[in-house]
């Protein structure tokens, strides 16, 4: 056996960043844009120009601008014939990375063999001003064009260059001097930073109840009629009806799941299974969902009767022919505005609030959010002979999603953007995640296929383990599972504020349901929100896809975890010793109590009789004797409350100490795609696992059985002696006074242990005879 090697550090650090331009210190706020440090930024914004000289007798040319500064070279798009051409394009220097004194900007002219100079503008970077908002935009000029021996040309160019921050408006859309490598419009697109809004999910009910007058092809058969619903990928049926005729009914709802806009209609089709594996249509009708009625609340809508059409091909006709029967069928649809569409886990849900707005109340703070930096980043893919990484960060809460801009080729980027959201519920989770861009330079589709963004590592931010007003800024370990075991692929330097605007609505929060109240007075089942939430996910990853630039399905998935519930043997050894650590106070009570009972220290055991004492003779001070220990221990461990946010803990989740075997088994494919002899191997080890539980399960089911033969007269000797046993007492505590009672049970439990036997007691000799259902198992 090799030794294992030491872990990691995976621990969470707490920093002291400069910033908003200076330290910070303590809680206080230093600006308005104070959860980043400052960067400075040599802005260039190109306008346009006039007057260009032509190259040829027509007078036209194919002007674009390039903007350098030192090494650092950016261009304009190029215009065919145009000498007076509009570009309206940013360029932003990081002056970290400036090594040169002049800002030179160059108007060219395309040309398939080398492109003629038209003049240029040079700027002494000494003298440009320096803007900071909510300053104004600064006004662009008109310059004129100078030759390489500054005199004067034709032509004039508007620009504006001017000194700022990333808090600049023009920052997001900028061309950055750190991504000058890559190529394509596309790649350019992929590398910015923006914001997506996830859709507007709604849940759609179908209350099938009935239909009439069908006309199946078969006369001679009763028709087994089920009714098929399709909205885009997702497709339901009813059960046959029980009602074997061309008046069937079902009374079934079926659920969707529906986003805006509402792009695809609902399809309904009538069917007759005709033999096992071949239905007939008996008709169909098509519901666009922009006209479905919306109910906000519990109470029932109108139904509404919706003809049905069959296509048939008509005897002795060529061509295929749309008939209308008068078959139609009785529904109730609507989109549910009072539930809460789940797309997240609920253990880390980011938001709670119901589809409807008008149903939302209102906020009750702001989370502030500052993505500084990343340090120690694992090199993701190779390049050129070597590794590199060009990492972005992804920052999701409620129905708003953030992407940083892309930092190329960096293990230590630094993005240093702060985002807001409006928080509506303290007890919700933000999560952020770091991945990797492959698509710089026109990698894989707009959908995601190809290649695809690796994942780096995800953070989890519970907002109620936040105190108020304060600001954390802490370095979070970049934790990912792989199939050799859990590696650190770096850190992530976040600044988090939760900020309250009133603490009274806050904490009125905590009395409030977590869900809406739809999911309490029409309960969901279990595999019905299985179901939903995975057909939400879809929904939800297909249209950021679709967003220019997209947010990838595997970005999408990753923070919304898709997988979570698959089947881990590793996850299920965690949940264990986490339900063990529950359980492990009322153990430590259980101990405690038996070293009182068995006297091993007899002071306390004393003073353990004489507060019996007082509490049975003094019944009254039981529960405010209980709330005061209570609140005295939450007092006392106010001193060594937590100072930092939780974060992934590896030991809790028994990610070092997994097998291999057990990490292929997570990171396996469902279907399995493993061989034969591992799939046996795993599935007998599964089964004697759930031996071992059935055994519990059956043990917990005996002593239950126990309970109830006590006066079933399955054995009548015992029912006889507990009968008895019962009368006995309620005469003897019918003439006794409870407290006399009480006090002889504690002393009894409580005695010496030289009045002990180390035999089981009577009772439990008593109980343990009981007969169970055990000998009636096959």
């Amino acid at each position: 056996m090799q030794p294992r090697p030491v872990p990691e550090d995976f621990s969470l650090k707490e920093t002291r960043p400069h910033l908003g331009g200076g330290k910070i210190g303590g809680d206080k706020l230093t600006s308005t844009y104070d959860l980043v440090e400052q960067m400075q930024y040599l802005y260039v914004r190109v306008v346009k120009a006039r007057d260009l000289p032509g190259k040829d007798v027509t007078g036209s040319c194919d002007p674009y601008v390039e903007v350098k500064l030192g090494n650092y070279k950016g261009t304009t798009r190029h215009f065919e014939k145009k000498s007076n051409p509009e570009w309206n394009q940013v360029f932003a220097f990081s002056k970290d990375r400036i090594q040169a004194s002049v800002l030179e900007v160059t108007v060219k002219d395309k040309d398939f063999v080398k492109d003629d100079f038209m003049g240029r503008v040079l700027f002494d970077l000494h003298e440009v001003p320096k803007r900071v908002p909510p300053d104004s935009p600064l006004a662009p000029q008109w310059y004129m064009l100078e030759d390489r021996k500054r005199d004067k040309l034709k032509g004039e160019l508007m620009l504006a260059v001017w000194m700022g921050t990333q808090a600049d408006e023009a920052f997001p859309d900028a061309w950055h001097s750190d991504a000058a490598a890559v190529s394509g419009t596309d790649g350019v697109a992929n590398i910015r930073s923006k914001v997506y809004l996830s859709p507007k999910l709604w849940y759609l009910r179908v209350n099938v109840i009935e239909a009439q007058d069908l006309q199946p092809g078969d006369k001679g058969r009763y028709p087994e009629v089920f009714v098929k619903a399709i909205l885009g990928n997702q497709a339901l049926r009813t059960r046959i009806s029980p009602s074997r005729s061309i008046n069937p009914m079902w009374n079934e709802d079926l659920m969707f799941v529906a986003a805006e806009p509402f792009e695809e209609p609902l399809i309904l089709s009538v069917e007759d299974r005709v033999v096992p594996n071949k239905d007939e249509v008996l008709g169909r009708c098509a519901i666009p969902l922009q006209y479905v009625e919306r109910r906000l609340d519990h109470k029932p809508i109108n139904t509404r009767w919706y003809n049905l059409e069959k296509h048939v091909i008509v005897e002795g006709d060529q061509k295929k022919k749309e008939i209308k029967f008068a078959s139609r069928i009785h529904m109730r649809i609507c989109l549910e505005g009072g539930y809460h569409v789940l797309d997240e886990s609920t253990h880390y849900s980011s938001d709670l609030r119901p589809t409807a707005k008008p149903l939302w109340k209102p906020s009750i703070g702001v989370l502030e959010l500052g993505i500084l930096s990343a340090q120690g980043l694992m090199p993701m893919k190779a390049k050129d002979g070597r590794g590199t990484t060009d990492a972005y960060c992804v920052a999701k809460y409620g129905q708003k999603w953030v992407r940083t801009r892309t930092i190329i080729d960096s293990f230590m980027p630094r993005w240093n953007e702060q985002y807001t959201w409006e928080v509506f519920d303290p007890c919700t989770v933000v999560t952020i995640g770091v991945f990797d861009n492959c698509h710089l330079h026109g990698g894989g589709d707009k959908n995601g296929g190809g290649t695809r963004d690796s994942r780096i590592g995800k953070v989890r931010i519970r907002l109620s383990t936040l105190e108020t007003d304060r600001v954390y800024t802490h370095s979070y370990p970049l934790l990912v599972l792989h199939p050799n075991g859990v590696k650190k692929m770096g850190e992530i330097h976040l600044a988090v504020r939760f900020t309250c605007s009133s603490l009274l609505n806050m904490m009125h929060m905590y009395s409030h349901p977590l869900l809406p109240k739809m999911h309490y007075l029409h309960p969901l089942t279990v595999s019905q929100l299985d179901s939903l939430r995975h057909q939400a996910t879809q929904i939800v990853s297909v249209r950021l896809s679709r967003a220019e630039p997209p947010l990838r399905k595997e970005v999408v998935e990753y923070m919304l975890d898709v997988g979570s519930h698959m089947w881990s043997m590793r996850r299920s050894k965690a949940n264990f010793f986490r339900i063990m650590g529950v359980l492990g106070g009322l153990i430590a009570v259980g101990k405690w109590f038996d070293q009182i009972c068995n006297w091993k220290n007899p002071i306390t055991t004393v003073l353990i009789h004489i507060l019996y004492i007082i509490l049975v003779v003094y019944p009254e001070l039981i529960f405010p004797t209980v709330f005061l220990y209570l609140f005295l221990i939450g007092v006392w461990y106010y001193r060594w409350r937590p100072r930092h946010p939780p974060h992934m803990d590896t030991r809790l989740s028994h990610a070092d100490s997994a097998y291999p075997d057990e990490l292929d088994e997570e990171f396996d494919t469902f279907p399995t795609s493993r061989a034969a002899d591992i799939v046996r191997m795993r599935y007998d080890r599964l089964r004697s696992i759930a031996g071992r539980i059935q055994t519990v399960v059956g043990d917990l089911a005996t002593q239950g059985e126990r309970l109830q033969s006590l006066l079933s007269w399955r054995d009548p000797r015992a029912t006889a002696l507990f009968v008895i046993f019962c009368l006995v007492a309620a005469v003897v505590l019918y003439v006794t006074p409870f407290q006399v009672v009480a006090l002889l049970t504690g002393f009894y439990v409580l005695r010496h242990p030289r009045f002990r036997h180390k035999l089981p007691s009577v009772p439990l000799n008593f109980f343990r005879r009981l007969p169970a259902r055990t000998d009636c198992m096959l």
